[in-house]
């Protein structure tokens, strides 16, 4: 094939201009929220100088989305997604405009941010469904896959431009206020993107609300032990791989650098997961996705032990660019698995389970760091962590062999014609 063909199949999925307007919607929307934390993690640190009230920010943001779970993904089934997001980044807007007065009010305790944190909490738990589910309905199924290494790279690159932002700002302004508000205005950049994209249409059946339409993610995920055991190894690994909690207490007390540094350090994993996410795009995984997966959630911790043993910014950072690079990998084998295998008229309540288990790997995962933290130190509990990743890499190629035994990421999409709609939406 030549060359310009190449680069033509590997982009194909920005032939498709909703596609486009909701790559910008997603990288402006990430962008703020990325900032945001950035900001939100040195100013709660700088109020109380515990590395226990870091957890307690993953933990006030991750219990409205456990709690909110099945109601999310029902919405994301019942109500048009496009509509849903649009809510949900005015809510996003919000949560910024509340943390800037609180701000500029020169509020000194951290339970308000906390409450605005909880709210953060609740819009987050209804865009993370809308916002995955949403993704088929922009391309055609033959060009998914392309769109989804997409997708994870414009979320990487936000995540790359965000927390720099953020640390740039909040140093240069000498507090959070800039940040919160450059956030404010992302947000609404993000929400005149999503008004407009128009989502191709999808046939579905009209559900009555009940206890089994609600729960029949739950349902559908239990049958498919392939999904099962892609996004449990998911939670395991990175709800106790995660160190992403404890970078400002590396920043200021380890590496001995400010909110640029800690900034850099935020950027790095997105910088590895970006270039790994674009290598994809271009060149596909055409080996078995099992194994490799296993490997990817491997790298991922090793690179997590390395960066607690490392006292160099230099090292600290390429370690993280690894540890980015290798969960791209993992990302974009269980999202394709998921989303293929997934049929449109549940796809919202299915990856509103994956939230969970999403959430509960970063926010819960950041509140278990900051616990061990306290009790055994820094650096011995990012290491736990990444020996805890292992461990858990070992039982689960034991316990799900039809995880470890997939094939080519093209196989994955036979489940939508082995379930009938009738069957799975009960």
């Amino acid at each position: 094939m030549p060359a310009s063909s190449a680069d033509r199949a590997g982009r194909i999925a920005f032939s498709h201009p909703d596609f486009v307007l909701f790559q910008i919607a997603r990288f402006l929307i990430v962008a703020a929220v990325e900032m945001q934390a950035v900001a939100v993690g040195w100013q709660v640190y700088d109020i109380t100088k515990r590395a226990l009230d870091l957890g307690l920010v993953g933990l006030a943001q991750f219990v409205p989305g456990i709690l909110l779970f099945l109601v999310s993904g029902h919405a994301s089934d019942r109500f048009e997604r496009r509509k849903v997001l649009s809510a949900c980044y005015i809510g996003y807007a919000l949560c910024s405009g509340l943390l800037l007065v609180i701000t500029q009010r020169g509020v000194h305790s951290v339970k308000p941010i906390y409450a605005v944190l909880v709210l953060l909490g609740v819009v987050r738990s209804f865009n993370g469904t809308a916002s995955r589910s949403i993704l088929p309905q922009l391309v055609p199924e033959e060009h998914f896959a392309n769109a989804v290494a997409w997708n994870a790279t414009t979320f990487q690159a936000a995540t790359i431009l965000g927390p720099s932002l953020g640390g740039i700002l909040y140093a240069a302004f000498h507090g959070p206020s800039a940040v919160y508000a450059t956030a404010l205005l992302t947000a609404l950049g993000a929400l005149a993107s999503m008004f407009r994209i128009t989502t191709r249409p999808q046939t579905r059946r009209r559900e009555p609300t009940s206890l089994k339409t609600v729960l029949a993610g739950l349902h559908f995920i239990w049958r498919e032990k392939m999904i099962l055991g892609a996004i449990s190894l998911d939670l395991f690994a990175v709800l106790l791989g995660g160190a992403v909690a404890l970078l400002p207490v590396y920043a200021r007390e380890i590496l001995h650098t400010g909110p640029w540094g800690l900034g850099l350090l935020r950027t790095a994993p997105g910088v590895g997961a970006a270039l790994m996410a674009v290598a994809l795009a271009h060149w596909p995984i055409r080996g078995r996705s099992g194994p490799l997966l296993f490997w990817s959630v491997a790298g991922f911790g090793i690179c997590t032990i390395l960066f607690g043993i490392s006292t160099s910014l230099a090292l600290s950072l390429l370690s993280l660019i690894c540890l980015g690079a290798a969960d791209m990998v993992s990302v974009i084998i269980r999202a394709t698995l998921v989303q293929l295998r997934t049929p449109d008229v549940m796809r919202g309540r299915v990856l509103a389970v994956d939230m969970v288990f999403i959430g509960t790997s970063n926010e819960l995962g950041q509140f278990e760091s900051g616990v061990t933290a306290q009790w055994f130190g820094t650096v011995p509990a990012v290491l736990l962590g990444g020996v805890g990743t292992l461990v858990v890499i070992a039982i689960w190629a034991w316990k799900f062999p039809e995880l470890r035994r997939a094939g080519r990421m093209h196989e994955m999409k036979s489940v939508n014609e082995e379930f009938r709609d009738s069957e799975i939406a009960m």
